[in-house]
């Protein structure tokens, strides 16, 4: 039987699928993409995967082919609704957050990543401290939506990760966050397999 297969690069936003897919726990594929020359570990063009050409691409098991973070994260908490937030708005507070993570914490990085000016990265930095307060000040537990995670924190955690990585203050529910998801089997998992531990 086919199963899922993601395609991933290492330390990327490709991440929180890797993760997610690990809380799953059935069984799935993954291929390294190097996201300069867009060749993956088995030596094929990605982009005659994925003709976007970048990650996360994820080929599900009838063959289809998912891409954006938000759209594969939104398909595996649809999957497995342990990785939502429950009650009747679950779904909306869900795709609320990956969007938010998404269009504006994630894009707030860009200098950092792409070689922004010091001051570029000075205002970056500051912009994602304030995306990052403003969340942890509507955190409803531990996690984003109470005492369990959901898809919404492997990204955030993803995006808490670079924030280390660049040396970005983070709030004390932030950094507890992040200490938290780094000690679960899933996360220990998917950072070992990529290369970050």
């Amino acid at each position: 039987m086919s199963r899922m297969k993601l395609y991933y690069a290492p330390a990327a936003c490709s991440l929180a699928d890797h993760i997610a897919l690990h809380e799953i726990g059935d069984p799935f594929d993954i291929e390294r993409v190097n996201i300069r020359t867009h060749m993956t570990e088995s030596g094929i063009d990605f982009r005659t995967v994925s003709a976007k050409g970048y990650v996360p691409a994820l080929t599900l098991a009838d063959g289809q082919l998912l891409t954006e973070n938000i759209a594969v994260l939104d398909y595996l908490a649809t999957l497995h609704p342990h990785l939502a937030p429950p009650g009747p708005l679950g779904r909306s507070r869900l795709v609320e957050a990956l969007a938010f993570i998404s269009t504006e914490l994630h894009r707030a990085f860009k200098p950092m990543w792409h070689g922004g000016s010091e001051a570029e990265r000075a205002r970056a930095a500051e912009t994602v401290t304030g995306l990052l307060t403003l969340m942890s000040n509507e955190m409803k537990g531990p996690f984003l939506f109470g005492d369990q995670p959901t898809v919404a924190d492997f990204y955030l955690f993803v995006m808490l990760e670079w924030a280390k990585r660049f040396e970005v203050a983070v709030p004390g529910p932030m950094a507890h966050l992040r200490e938290r998801m780094r000690e679960r089997p899933a996360v220990i998992a998917a950072l070992r397999t990529e290369g970050l531990l």
